[in-house]
């Protein structure tokens, strides 16, 4: 939980599991960077296109360590 980046396991609102790289962000790290931040905003952050980022709360994290 400390801003690495680790793939991740989602559901969207819509039942569909993704796989994508998220990133932990804690309240203290966001508000060192600017911006109103509250602690709801705390969490892990994925990217669902180019540039636009969403919030989820992972089902499963998948370490590199399985010979990936």
């Amino acid at each position: 939980m400390d801003g690495s980046k680790v793939r991740i396991v989602w559901t969207d609102a819509d039942g569909q599991e993704n796989e994508s790289i998220g990133q932990y962000r804690s309240l203290e790290r966001m508000r060192r960077t600017g911006g109103d931040w509250d602690d709801s905003d705390a969490g892990w952050w994925v990217f669902v296109d180019g540039t636009t980022q969403k919030k989820v709360d992972p089902t499963v994290w998948i370490s590199g360590e399985d010979g990936e």
